[in-house]
C-alpha cells in the first residue's frame, strides 16, 4: 500500500463513507403524491351519489316498479276502482228512474269499493316508497312509482322533517316521465304547482333533469 492509500484509509475511518444530504431521497425513488384535497361539489351536483350509484338506483327503480307484490296490489286497486265507477254509474242511473232504495244501495257498494281501493293503493305506495328510499340520504326523496297525490302526500311530509332537521334544501327526485303515459311527466308539474304554494325556491337539477332542488333556508 502507497502512502496516499494509507492515508486515504485513515481519511474513510474517522470521517466514513460519503452520504447523501439529508432530506434527499435517493435517485429513481419517487416521492408519494400528496393526497388531493376533496373537490367541492359543484351547485346541483349529486353530492353523494357518484354516476355509477344513479344507474343502479335507475335500475332498482325499474325493478321496484315491476315488482309482482307491488303490481299486483296497483292492478287490484285498478280493479275495484272499475268496480267503484260502474256502482256510482249504476246509482246514478237508478236514482234517475225514481229507484231510490236501489240507488242506495249501490251507491254504497261503490264507497266500500272506493275504500278498498285506497288501501290498496296505501299499500302499494307504502311499499315502493319504502323500497325506493331505504338506501338514500335523508336529503333526498325518491318519487319514483308513485301517483301524483302520493308524491305529494310523501313530499310534504319530507318538507317538514327536513325543516325540523335543520336542512337548508332537499332533492326531490320526480323522473323525467318517460314511464308516464304519453311520456309526459306528471309528478314533476304538480309538485312545483305545490312549492309554488309553499313559497319555496326550487330548481331543475343541471346534472339531471329529474330531480327538483328544493331550498328551505
Amino acid at each position: 500500500m502507497g502512502l496516499l492509500d494509507f492515508l486515504f484509509s485513515i481519511v474513510k475511518a474517522f470521517c466514513g463513507e460519503s452520504s447523501q444530504p439529508e432530506g434527499e431521497k435517493p435517485t429513481g425513488v419517487q416521492r408519494p403524491p400528496r393526497p388531493q384535497e376533496p373537490v367541492s361539489p359543484l351547485p346541483g351536483a349529486w353530492p353523494s351519489t357518484p354516476p355509477q350509484d344513479r344507474l343502479r338506483y335507475q335500475d332498482q327503480n325499474q325493478a321496484n316498479q315491476q315488482n309482482e307484490h307491488y303490481s299486483s296490489l296497483r292492478a287490484k286497486a285498478n280493479q275495484e276502482g272499475d268496480a267503484m265507477a260502474t256502482c256510482f254509474q249504476q246509482s246514478h242511473e237508478a236514482y234517475s228512474r225514481r229507484e231510490g232504495a236501489l240507488a242506495k244501495e249501490l251507491s254504497e257498494k261503490g264507497k266500500k269499493h272506493e275504500r278498498t281501493m285506497e288501501a290498496l293503493n296505501a299499500e302499494a305506495s307504502a311499499w315502493i316508497f319504502r323500497e325506493n328510499n331505504s338506501d338514500r340520504q335523508p336529503g333526498e326523496l325518491d318519487l319514483h312509482g308513485l301517483y301524483v297525490k302520493e308524491a305529494i302526500s310523501f313530499s310534504e311530509k319530507a318538507i317538514k322533517e327536513a325543516r325540523q332537521r335543520g336542512d337548508s334544501q332537499i332533492r326531490l327526485i320526480v323522473g323525467k316521465g318517460l314511464h308516464s303515459n304519453g311520456q309526459v311527466a306528471k309528478i314533476k308539474p304538480a309538485l312545483e304547482d305545490l312549492l309554488r304554494k309553499l313559497n319555496l325556491p326550487n330548481e331543475v337539477d343541471p346534472q339531471n333533469a329529474g330531480v327538483l332542488i328544493v331550498q328551505l333556508a
